[in-house]
């Protein structure tokens, strides 16, 4: 090798490595500043001194052979890397490159760092679910992972080093999304049909230089067939919802705004329906049984609405919320002075006040026997009574009855009339719960759905899989648990298609984990917190399931003033 004096020296001193040369006559011409400090010299001393008297170590050097020594010196280990040059005056220069042990050592476990980090790289790459593909800002293939030649429907051998113009394909790929993000210079996501008919969104984006050019594109290749039957299965079942709403659709937006319509799809409720409108016009006494919250109030209007009082009163009396001592007062009537506390005028009870009407006596198993007496004579002579008076009043009434007890096992406990029962079962109509007519159950959601939908100025729709949850439920609260459910989803979901993650039950399990968790945190949640989170959390559940006050009370056991208080306490 020949270097002109200038570049030699330039070579030497600039080198990051240590470097010493030395003439023929092995006296020492350059020592650069690296090597000054690797073996602890002074360059203005050894310049021009016998290099084997300044460093005697350097005599067991040989050039030409091709070996690296290992040499120590001032406690420092190096490699030393003999070779010679030729100067532009013809003389040979005997140079040695000095590495520090520690320093190679540095540079080989760096070496081995970089290689450890591309091997995690390599597998993060090859872990990804999604297809990925380098290339170079001239469309090269730089890699691809295992994930692309699955998604692409390309062989990976088949893009090893080569270009994407050599993968474009009239039919199934135009164009490479790799061209499209080096030209545009920004990224960009196309569709595209594999050869075996799937379709995949490919999304390029450029990595810029410090230029700002693109020098390598990233492509992620992603299988958007599943998404695609999803969409497909979500359109069926919109259809499907829309073939849901056009069987009901007629019934729905006429009855949509009358809150006392009955729907009727399955054969029990049909049958019932027939029932009253065949019962409509005769003035016998109905008796209407099933559990609470099965539509027995719908059935008696609907009977009343169908007979020749629909212009007349229809007033309905709860005997199961009015305490007892004010039933009576409440039915009949009372003079002026009847009673203290009474209204100086006195008052016309609720059988006047229906004259030519109809009197729905819901819950009639909850009256006293001392009561049921004063019903019976009422049955029988349509004569009202009222409390302190002497002369009675005839009133044209038709009496509907309902109850969610069993009457039959009633009168044989003694709790409750036999005449009383017989005066009132002259029409026995028998509602059955939700669960066992569950056809009732989507066009009644649709129903209501529609119903609160325009209530609150909401577009909120079912799906099939909440319907289905819906049919598969057991209802304790029948149709008015139903109603109370279709509204707190739309109030509360914000979801527009409902899901069955919005089913108030599916939340109650979370509030019930929400609830433990939180007396578990004893630091946020007091005793008496916790106490009433739970309390409430009950009441709620209680309201749904049953109609009154005294009813929640026996099923929680406590008194009836008791769950009044809660409930007002509650804001329930």
């Amino acid at each position: 090798m020949v270097l002109k004096e200038a570049k030699l020296k330039d070579f030497i001193m600039k080198n990051t490595n240590g470097i010493i040369a030395a003439d023929g006559n092995n006296k020492i011409t350059y020592i650069n500043q690296f090597a000054e400090k690797i073996l602890n010299i002074d360059s203005e001393y050894s310049i021009n001194k016998d290099l084997f008297s300044v460093i005697p170590s350097f005599r067991q050097i040989t050039f030409n052979t091709g070996n690296v020594f290992c040499m120590s010196e001032n406690d420092l280990n190096y490699y030393i890397v003999p070779f010679n040059v030729k100067g532009e005056n013809g003389h040979l220069l005997n140079c040695y490159i000095i590495i520090e042990m520690e320093g190679y050592k540095s540079l080989k476990d760096e070496i081995n760092h970089q290689k450890e980090v591309i091997d995690e790289l390599n597998e993060i790459l090859e872990g990804s679910y999604d297809g990925i593909l380098v290339t170079d800002n001239d469309g090269k293939i730089l890699h691809v992972n295992s994930s692309y030649e699955r998604v692409a429907a390309i062989k990976r051998e088949d893009m090893w080093g080569k270009s994407m113009r050599d993968l474009i394909n009239p039919v199934w790929m135009p164009n490479s999304v790799a061209y499209v993000v080096i030209e545009q210079k920004q990224a960009v996501s196309k569709k595209q049909i594999t050869k075996d008919g799937r379709n995949i969104i490919v999304t390029g984006m450029p990595i810029f230089d410090k230029n700002g050019e693109v020098k390598k594109v990233v492509i992620n290749a992603r299988d958007i067939s599943e998404i695609y039957e999803l969409r497909e299965e979500l359109l069926k079942e919109k259809k499907l919802n829309r073939t849901y709403l056009e069987n009901y659709k007629e019934f729905i937006e006429k009855n949509q705004d009358d809150n006392d319509c009955i729907l009727a799809v399955s054969k029990p409720m049909q049958d019932i329906l027939d029932l009253t409108k065949r019962v409509a016009n005769f003035q016998a006494t109905v008796l209407i049984l099933g559990e609470s919250g099965v539509g027995k109030e719908m059935v008696a209007k609907c009977i009343h609405n169908n007979s020749l009082r629909k212009d007349k009163p229809f007033i309905t009396i709860n005997c199961g919320a009015i305490p007892e001592n004010l039933l009576e007062s409440e039915l009949f009537g009372y003079e002026k002075g009847a009673f203290t506390g009474a209204n100086q005028s006195g008052k016309s009870g609720l059988f006047e006040a229906a004259n030519g009407g109809t009197v729905f006596l819901d819950e009639v198993g909850e009256t006293s026997l001392e009561l049921q007496v004063k019903l019976l004579r009422f049955l029988e002579t349509k004569e009202v009574r009222r409390v302190g008076a002497v002369e009675g009043k005839i009133v044209d009434v038709r009496i509907i009855a309902a109850t969610n007890r069993d009457l039959d096992e009633m009168v044989n406990d003694g709790t409750f009339r036999e005449d009383l029962f017989y005066r009132l079962n002259v029409v026995r109509i028998k509602v059955p719960p939700l669960r066992k007519r569950v056809s009732d159950i989507a066009p009644l959601s649709m129903m209501f759905l529609i119903r609160y939908n325009q209530r609150y100025n909401q577009s909120k729709e079912l799906t099939i899989d909440v319907i289905k949850e819906l049919e598969k439920y057991n209802w304790p609260g029948n149709i008015r648990e139903l109603k109370n459910v279709i509204e707190n989803m739309v109030v509360v979901s914000n979801n527009e298609y409902l899901q069955i993650e919005d089913l108030p039950w599916n939340k109650e399990k979370n509030t019930g984990k929400k609830i433990v968790s939180m007396i578990d945190d004893t630091e946020n949640l007091t005793l008496m917190e916790a106490t009433e989170l739970l309390e409430k959390t009950m009441l709620e559940k209680a309201k749904i399931k049953y109609q009154t006050t005294r009813a929640i009370a026996d099923n929680l056991g406590v008194d009836q003033s008791t769950i009044v208080r809660k409930l007002k306490k509650y804001n329930l």
